[in-house]
């Protein structure tokens, strides 16, 4: 074991951010911690290294002895001193530059920070050999769920300041962690509704007033004491709700791009390219950093003109743009005022609910633009583009800041809209999950593939040789296939049958409950007016009456036993079957 860590808690302004975390990391062992945006990622990784305190002692934060230790930060720039081409270096080349010099020093433990940040996908697939080939451990926050499934074999996932160890990548993980949460809350609900059973049990034998109802009674509310409560889980309230809806349905032809060419600085991005896109086509475009990708769509938003050629947009084409800059943001207007001011027909009730979609809520909706964070300003650009109800949608890495849970949501969003999405990406699961097709930026030309990453990672090298996967736009060519499961229809049958027969012995359950409380009524109503008789004087001089009613009130005593025993039977029999 090279770290271990027990009982780790921390608080800011009253806020436990951490909660007797506890975990550990074997040697040689590739480990990532996962949590959504201000879960205590960043703050655990400070606490780790000694830049944090913990809020007491009891806390154990342990390392083997005499091993070395490398630390690769979030904002890594300011602690990269002595270095002459830091202004000529991208936040890529930077990321890369100092983790070939940590790596020198050949640590036993390396600690990165988001280290995909800033890097190409080129250039997180050379991390991902590193990592593989690097001899000691690694512990690593990241939201790359590509780059996790390909690197780590065990997650730990901060969920609401508590920590618990998952073996296995990040694909596992996220199988496993539902499964666990549809479980514990299963189980919550079934103890939940089990008690309002037990309690509504009580309370009939109660009512019942007889001294063996009342006995029962007691003893069902013993057994409901002892009951251990489970824990509510925590509710996902955190979560983004988008929902993007056209408005108006473009025409077939989207996107016409015909010989369009940019060049910078005495640099040329991309020359003579030509590609058209249909409506519901989800491409993405992908490519080095530099080659001209987020040039692309500014030309294609006339934010940018291009140097030669041509794009023209079909019927009834609406352009919803989401910048990676979020240029289209206005930084002194509060997040209010910037929906608002956008959309001045919808009301204040309409702009805090759609502001609390993206997690915006109370007073936080009038925090200036310019004070938000990267990952905040992303929330107003996505919320501003769900208002939009544009038909197609051009979007520069949408993915950027945001955690994973509203990357998931993102493409929930996405797979569900019915118009067109152009969008750049660096984020392989997220383009796996969202893309049809891909068009790849690769010397100065596009090379197209129809499909989605993995095909695309198939095919490159073939595409690189002998040309573009997949020749029209149609997805006929080369797609990937779509694998349909069928229900067989003995399978079918056998599922109705089974419904059948459940619904019949609901019915029947329901009936002799329902008979069984009336016939209970009517009899207890029969022995009351037994018992105001016993106190008539003309009935208490006659022997015999008296005879009469005493045991017509004991043959009513004896049925009603049997009726309580069925009733408590018939209501047991039922709880089971809505269970």
């Amino acid at each position: 074991m090279i770290l271990n860590i027990a009982n780790l808690n921390k608080t800011y302004v009253g806020k436990q951010i951490l909660k007797g975390v506890t975990f550990h990391l074997e040697d040689k062992e590739k480990a990532a911690i996962v949590g959504i945006n201000g879960s205590g990622k960043t703050t655990l990784i400070r606490c780790i290294l000694g830049v944090e305190e913990p809020d007491d002692s009891e806390t154990v934060i342990a390392f083997s002895k005499d091993k070395k230790i490398g630390y690769l930060a979030q904002q890594h720039a300011d602690i990269e001193t002595g270095v002459d081409d830091f202004d000529t270096l991208s936040g890529g080349q930077k990321t890369r530059k100092r983790l070939e010099e940590i790596l020198q020093d050949k640590p036993d433990l390396l600690i990165l920070d988001e280290p995909t940040n800033h890097l190409d996908i080129e250039s997180i697939q050379w991390l991902e050999k590193v990592l593989k080939r690097y001899d000691g451990a690694v512990l690593l926050v990241s939201h790359d769920r590509y780059f996790l499934d390909h690197v780590v074999t065990k997650i730990i996932d901060l969920d609401n300041g508590k920590a618990r160890m998952y073996k296995g990548n990040y694909s596992e993980y996220a199988v496993k962690k539902k499964q666990i949460r549809d479980s514990e809350l299963k189980a919550y609900l079934n103890q939940q509704q089990e008690i309002q059973h037990q309690q509504a049990v009580i309370d009939k034998l109660k009512q019942f007033n007889r001294e063996k109802s009342i006995k029962r009674a007691e003893s069902r509310e013993k057994a409901l004491a002892k009951v251990e409560l489970l824990e509510k889980p925590e509710e996902l309230d955190n979560e983004m709700r988008l929902a993007l809806t056209p408005s108006v349905q473009s025409g077939n032809d989207v996107l016409s791009v015909k010989d369009l060419s940019k060049t910078f600085d005495d640099k040329t991005l991309f020359s003579n390219i030509s590609f058209e896109i249909k409506r519901g086509e989800h491409v993405a475009v992908i490519g080095a950093n530099g080659t001209g990708k987020t040039t692309l769509l500014k030309i294609l938003n006339q934010q940018v003109d291009a140097d030669t050629g041509s794009f023209k947009l079909g019927t009834n084409v609406e352009i919803g743009y989401y910048d990676q800059e979020h240029a289209v943001l206005h930084m002194d207007k509060t997040i209010f005022d910037e929906i608002q001011d956008e959309y001045p027909y919808l009301n204040n009730t309409k702009v805090r609910n759609v502001l609390a979609a993206f997690l915006f809520k109370g007073e936080d909706v009038y925090k200036r633009i310019g004070d938000l964070s990267g990952g905040e300003q992303g929330r107003v650009s996505l919320a501003k583009l769900m208002l939009s109800n544009a038909n197609f949608l051009i979007l520069d890495e949408p993915t950027n800041h945001l955690d994973i849970q509203g990357r998931e949501v993102l493409e929930d969003a996405i797979n569900n809209y019915e118009g067109t999405v152009l969008y750049v990406s660096h984020d392989r699961y997220f383009i796996n999950k969202t893309s049809s097709r891909i068009l790849e930026l690769f010397e100065n030309r596009f090379d197209n593939y129809i499909g989605n990453y993995d095909y695309y990672l198939e095919k490159k090298e073939d595409v690189r040789r002998y040309g573009s996967a997949g020749a029209d736009n149609s997805g006929n060519k080369n797609a990937v296939p779509v694998q349909t499961v069928s229900v067989q229809e003995s399978e079918q049958k056998t599922d109705w049958l089974q419904q059948k027969e459940l619904k019949k012995n609901l019915q029947r359950l329901e009936r002799t409950l329902k008979s069984t409380e009336d016939e209970i009524q009517k009899l207890e109503a029969r022995n009351q007016v037994l018992d105001d008789e016993y106190q008539n004087p003309d009935i208490a001089a006659d022997v015999g009456k008296l005879m009469e009613l005493h045991k017509e009130h004991e043959k009513n005593d004896a049925r009603l036993e049997e009726l309580y025993e069925i009733w408590e039977t018939t209501s047991e029999e039922l709880s089971e079957i809505k269970d």
